[in-house]
Formats: structure tokens, sequence, C-alpha cells
């Protein structure tokens, strides 16, 4: 075997596989029973509540889960993903179903699935990391609003004359029409699941939330037999199983048809796959494989399609719950999928009394924490470009598609970058951003002495970053500052040979700045130019917890100063130690 194709296996190899040989024992196995009975609950009403947003029936959602998510996890390339149907996806499989008809979207799932496995094998998934971040931040705030809008009509048990419009002009317009046929106990029961949704976030973070609320609610529809629809007088209610697996109709004009919509099925889902793994890397100090893990996708979708599920992608929030409970790889994942098919067998005619509000509610608390409020506001605040860029991703997503939504921030984000280097060589004459190579005597002044203090102190680590950090740079640094093993009391970034720094990297930054102060350790930067130093502030990055310095040497003067501070505030930390 070749080095080449030995490389090829070892970037394909999917992470159960490393977990296994990593003498996996009977300790993780009950670690990760535990998480994976964790996520179920979690993900049992979400499930549900995505399929019947997306147009489609529970149990469709039910087995995107149970097929999907195992397979994400067997095949994937990350230790703690967890696949199944997400929010992002209800705007595009609604409209699919409505242009379509669920036929037309499962033949969609099934293209885009190969899709993602061609995008996977061709190792593709590296050049997902070049979204920025206000484009990431602009349409997921505007699938949010979308999400909100169609719930709607559940919150406030409205009776439509008609269909409800895809569109959300036509949609708001027929809520307005429909707002005599409210039902107040559907509305009532909707402020309680949010309102004990929200209670329990807020003093019982570690209870399953969403399940409280649904089962809380369903309790009291059905004791005080409450006129409002429910799964069962809507949907039948949920048969107990799986079914069989069996291809869609396929003919040329139907895959020509839906082909626009399998793209954009592939596209969303690499991308919120990718950022899903991103965040179980930065929660568990990690790293996935961007590559097997958009084959793991694509694999994942078509066998979604083919037992008649919907889209299958990386559920950031089950992910990172995932973490939170402990999981110790893809054991976890699986294991959710399997309490998912078991509540399928045993208790799926329990389903047939959950009110529609309840699970309405529940999607209205998802689109408001899918919103990025923080990171919105932030961004407009920050400059004219990244305001430009996510406003216009932002409304673009919610009046027109998705899609022509992220390619239009993509290519703004791209010419507001061009501009912005343009400026900055024109007007402050900073340095090139690939730098020549330069002689010992440069000018007749002789270089600096190398200090080996700033390679060799343990205690206080240097990191230089050169040119220009901006989105199309932000995966690569983001990596290397992932991939530094030390854990020193104070941390040292060089910025002055950064001439420009957009809000992808200072979002990137300012995850590098939280997992320190995590570990009580302090950062400091040295050499920041003025508009690189704005950009920081503005997302986050002040001080303290971090402090601005003029010049490297000032920095590391002044971080060794401080280590006494760092060295008693570690001693607190630790408490008293046992005499000997």
């Amino acid at each position: 075997m070749t080095a080449l194709s030995s490389r090829f296996i070892d970037l394909f190899t999917p992470k159960l596989v490393t977990v296994l040989r990593e003498n996996y024992r009977l300790p993780d196995l009950r670690a990760d029973a535990l998480a994976g009975l964790t996520v179920a609950i979690v993900a049992l009403p979400l499930s549900m509540a995505i399929a019947i947003a997306s147009g489609v029936t529970p149990d469709r959602g039910l087995t995107t889960a149970i097929i999907g998510g195992f397979l994400v996890s067997v095949l994937g390339g990350s230790r703690f993903q967890i696949g199944g149907p997400a929010g992002a996806f209800i705007v595009l499989v609604a409209a699919t179903v409505t242009h379509h008809g669920v036929d037309g979207l499962i033949l969609a799932t099934l293209i885009a699935g190969l899709v993602l496995l061609v995008a996977g094998f061709a190792q593709l998934g590296t050049y997902i990391k070049y979204i920025p971040y206000p484009v990431t931040v602009g349409f997921t705030s505007g699938i949010a609003v979308i999400i909100f809008v169609s719930q709607i009509k559940d919150l406030l048990g409205l009776t439509l004359a008609g269909g409800e419009p895809g569109d959300i002009i036509p949609k708001l317009k027929a809520l307005v029409a429909a707002w005599t046929s409210f039902t107040p106990q559907a509305f009532g029961l909707s402020l309680l699941a949010v309102g004990v949704i929200v209670a329990v976030r807020r003093w019982r973070p570690h209870w399953p939330g969403l399940l409280i609320a649904v089962a809380l609610v369903t309790v009291v529809a059905w004791a005080f037999a409450l006129p409002v629809d429910t799964i069962g007088s809507r949907f039948g209610g949920i048969p107990r199983g799986l079914p069989a697996p069996h291809l869609p109709d396929v003919s040329l004009d139907k895959i020509v048809a839906v082909l626009p919509a399998a793209l954009s099925f592939a596209l969303l889902g690499s991308i919120e796959s990718l950022l899903s793994a991103v965040v179980a890397d930065s929660m568990s100090g990690r790293r996935h494989r961007s590559n097997c893990e958009l084959v793991a996708q694509g694999a994942a979708n078509i066998a979604s399609a083919l037992f008649g599920g919907i889209c299958v992608t990386g559920t950031i929030a089950r992910t990172a719950t995932n973490v939170r409970s402990g999981a110790r790889g893809p054991v976890a994942g699986m294991l959710h999928s399997a309490f998912l098919l078991l509540f399928m067998l045993v208790a799926a005619p329990l389903a047939s009394y959950i009110p529609l509000a309840a699970l309405a509610g529940v999607l209205a608390t998802v689109a408001w924490n899918m919103a990025e409020h923080h990171a919105f506001t932030t961004l407009v605040r920050a400059s004219r470009g990244d305001a430009v860029v996510v406003l216009a991703t932002f409304f673009l997503t919610v009046f027109r598609d998705l899609t022509e939504g992220i390619l239009a921030g993509f290519g703004i984000s791209a010419l507001l970058f061009l501009h912005r280097m343009a400026q900055t060589v024109e007007v402050q004459n900073l340095p090139a951003l690939v730098e020549e190579d330069r002689p010992d005597q440069d000018q007749g002044k002789p270089r600096t002495r190398y200090d080996t203090a700033y390679a060799t102190d343990r205690d206080v680590v240097v990191y230089r970053i050169s040119g220009a950090f901006f989105f199309g740079t932000a995966a690569s640094v983001a990596m290397a500052l992932e991939a530094i093993a030390e854990h020193p009391k104070a941390y040292v970034i060089d910025l002055s040979a950064v001439p420009v720094l957009d809000s992808s990297a200072a979002a990137t930054l300012e995850g590098f700045v939280r997992q320190a102060v995590r570990r009580h350790t302090r950062i400091y930067f040295a050499g920041a130019r003025a508009p690189v130093r704005l950009a920081l502030q503005m997302h986050g990055v002040r001080q303290p917890p971090v402090r601005f310095v003029a010049s490297l040497e000032a920095a590391v003067a002044l971080a060794h100063a401080n280590l006494p501070d760092l060295i008693a505030e570690d001693d607190h930390l630790a408490g008293p130690q046992p005499v000997a």
C-alpha cells in the first residue's frame, strides 16, 4: 500500500474506529449510554416538531433521527456529532414539499446524499470553512424568523381557509385573514410550553425541559379535554416501527425538477454539519475530520430517503448536549438512535395525544435560540461592511431564498475584503500581505538577535500571526490555535504583522480567549493596530480578561510581571493542600 493510499484511508477512517482503538471499555459504554439517553430525550419532541413544521408527518422526523442519526455516528468524522432533522432545513423542506410533494422531497434528499458523498471524497469539506462569519449569522437568523412565522398558526390555534402559503408575505397575510379563528386554549397551551421550557432552563438547566414541557402540556390538554389539534387528530398517530426501505419514483424529468432543491440541501447540510462539528471540537478539545464527516452525512441522507425520512444533518444543540452529558465517543449517538427506536416500538400511541400547540412552543424557543441576537447586533454595529453582509444575507434568506442569501453574502464579503485590502495598501502603506525574503543586512541595519526565551518559556507562550486575517484564513488560524498543547500561565499573541482583521477572524480569537479564560490563562495582544483592536473589541475581546499592549517586548515583560498574581490565583483555586 502506497503512502498516498494509506493517508487517504486514514482521513476517511470513522471516529468510531478511532475510539474503539483507544481501549474502549465498559465504563465508557455506561457514559455513552447515559449521554445517548439524555440526547434522545431532547431529540424526541424536536424530531416530531421539525417534521410537522416541514410539512410532513411526525414519524418521518423520528425515522430521520433513527436511521440518519445512527449512520452519522457510525461513519462520521466527529466523535460527538448527533445527526437528525434540523430546524435550519424547515424552510427548504417545506418549500420542496409544496412544489414537488413528499416523493419529490425524498428524491431530492437522495440526490443530496450523493452530492455530499462526492464532495466528501473530493475533499471539499475544507472549503466549507471559508464561509464568512457574517454570512453564517445572517442566514441562521433569517431561518429563525421563518421558523417562528411558520409556527404562528399552531401557536394561536388558527384555521386557514386554504393551504398555508410558503412565502413569508403571503403567509402573514393569510394568518391575519384567519385571525377570527383564534383559539384561546391553544394559545394558552403554547404559552405554558414556552414558560416551562424557559423556567427549566433557568432553574434546572440539566433537566430535559423540552420533554417536560410537551408532557405537561399534553396532560393538561387531555385532563381538561381542551378543543385543540393534536398529532392524532391531524396525522392519525405514529406507526409502531420503521417502514420498509424502498426507492422513490425516479425519472429524468423529476431529477431535473428537484435538482436545485437537492443542491440546496447539500450546501446547507454541509455547512450545518461542519459548524456543529466545530462546536463539539471547541467544547471537547478534539478535532473532527471534515471530509469524513461529509461522507457520513451523504450516506445518512441516502439511507434516510430509502426509509422515507427527510434531510439529515449535524444538529448543534443536540451535539452540545451530547458533549455536556459526558459522551466518550460515537457510541452515544448510536444509542440515541436506539432509544428513539425503542420509543416508536413501545410508546408511539401516546404521541397521538400531544397538542400541536406544545410542539409549536418548542419550535418557537428553538427559533429564539437560533436567532443569535448578540452576534447579529454586534455585526451590525461593528462596521458598515459587516452590517451590509449580515443584513443582505438575512433579508434575502427571509424574503427570497436561502441559497441566494448565502451566495450573495459570500460575494459581498469577497468584494468588501478586496476593498479593505486596497484601502490598507493605498492609504496606510502597511507591509505587503506576502513578504519577500530579506537579507541579513536590510538597508544597512542588521536584524535583531534571536531571543530563545520566546520559544522556551513555559509560563508565557508567544505566538505571532502574520498577514491578512480574514474569513479565508480564519479556519487555518483557528486550527493552529486549537492545536496548541501548552497550558501556560499567559499567552502573548503578536498581531503587529496583521494589517487587516475581519469579523470571522475576530470571532476566532474571541473563541480562543473564551477557552483560555476557562483555564484561568491570561491573554496579551501585542502590537495590534487601531482598526484591528477596534474589530476585536466590537466582538467582545476587551479588557478584562485580555490586555492590549503596544509592543511584543512590553507584553512579555508585563506578563512576567503579573506571574506572581497568576500563581497565587491558581493556588487559591486549587484549595488547601493536605499536610504530609
